[in-house]
């Protein structure tokens, strides 16, 4: 692909390093940029600048957070005894859409995948044993992908809370296994969610 100008190569350049997005789209995304009002171009990136130099890290469930609580947290008509597990912020927002659960989250940051080289303690893990014994947690709600990966940790965490008195449960089997949850249709992570099953009856021990 050639270009007139090293300015709009390099801008394409910095938008195809963008997930899902190939030079021709990023190409289509810098044309649409420069028929638009400079002072729109402005407050675009300015609103990209501020989103990445503020946006902070809840302390309490590691999800995305203006302040050092997310909104989530914070909120007192959530059920603060009921902790949904996810992997990754995609997954709290695709959970959130369905309307479907009134607890709160822990954010992983990932999944136990030894081939990828991810381990427990790269994952917050500690942190959500630690939450659940200062914390009075009734119930911890997997939400994990259903595949080996996210098996593997749930059975990892379960056994790190045998002495524990929480109750342990998983999304339904409505997602199918080896699928991605950020790809399922409201309706089926709905019933996920609302169907929830002990976590014994879904990890093959």
């Amino acid at each position: 692909m050639e270009f007139s100008s090293s300015l709009l190569e390099n801008a394409v350049s910095e938008f195809a390093k963008l997930p899902g997005i190939g030079k021709k789209t990023a190409l289509r995304l810098v044309l649409h940029l420069l028929k638009q009002d400079p002072g729109n171009v402005e407050t675009f990136g300015e609103t990209i600048l501020k989103m990445r130099r503020e946006i902070k890290f809840c302390e309490r469930c590691f999800n995305v957070a203006d302040a050092a609580t997310c909104s989530i947290c914070a909120n007192p008509l959530r059920k603060q005894e009921l902790i949904c597990v996810v992997e990754n912020i995609r997954d709290v927002i695709a959970i959130e859409s369905t309307q479907q659960f009134s607890g709160v989250y822990h954010v992983l940051g990932g999944i136990i995948s030894p081939l990828d080289g991810v381990g427990p303690e790269q994952l917050t893990i500690e942190p959500l044993i630690q939450r659940i014994q200062q914390e009075k947690t009734e119930e911890l709600l997997f939400a994990l992908n259903p595949n080996i990966q996210g098996d593997t940790t749930i059975y990892y965490i379960q056994k790190k809370l045998q002495s524990a008195p929480v109750k342990i449960t998983t999304i339904a089997r409505g997602i199918a296994f080896g699928g991605e949850l950020e790809y399922a249709d409201e309706m089926t992570l709905a019933r996920s969610i609302t169907n929830r099953l002990p976590v014994e009856r879904y990890v093959q021990h």
